[in-house]
């Protein structure tokens, strides 16, 4: 869910175009897309593959690839390509994808995020870890781990970014009334 209102959140507070909601749903869509490698595990590649957990799909790489495939795919309100309102959505596309790594380099667990793949399998995490990291199994996320989750990610993301969304909404009114 937080990867999914990250997506909303920073869209929203990026952009003021007035978007269908097929878009928002892709941008819901590809906040979640990297976490599709643990599919990974049932065809037998390890966690700290290239292609592993946290690998090439939570890589910067990854999301520009997808958020030029995904715009090239998807025509939103007749957008041109090349047009500066198709960058500035693959733009959107791309932030909301590389969020995924980047909350996740938040985490206190796991080998870390390769955001260079693939060219460099480095995994990395940021000096500043407040987040507990997620556990893979569904059993294991209704236990007190999961509670000990929630609780990390509302107080240090949905907090801090509800309170920047709000914030720039107010401004952005206040700056109407202006004008």
């Amino acid at each position: 869910m937080t990867h999914a209102f990250t997506a909303v959140a920073l869209g929203k507070t990026l952009t003021t175009a007035k978007l269908p909601p097929r878009f928002w749903a892709l941008a819901v869509v590809s906040s979640l897309l990297p976490d599709a490698d643990v599919v990974g595990f049932a065809l037998g590649v390890e966690y700290g593959d290239r292609l592993g957990h946290r690998g090439f799909s939570h890589s910067l790489t990854f999301a520009l690839a997808w958020s030029f495939g995904a715009m090239s795919l998807v025509d939103f309100q007749n957008t041109a390509r090349g047009s500066r309102t198709w960058w500035r959505l693959v733009a959107l596309l791309f932030a909301v994808t590389a969020s995924h790594g980047v909350l996740d380099a938040l985490t206190n667990g796991g080998l870390g995020v390769a955001f260079f793949a693939p060219f460099d399998g480095t995994r990395y995490f940021f000096p500043w870890r407040p987040l507990v990291v997620s556990p893979i199994s569904f059993d294991l996320f209704l236990s007190n781990w999961g509670g000990a989750v929630l609780l990390s990610e509302l107080k240090f993301i949905w907090l801090p970014l509800s309170v920047l969304w709000l914030a720039v909404a107010l401004a952005r009114k206040i700056l109407r009334k202006a004008n």
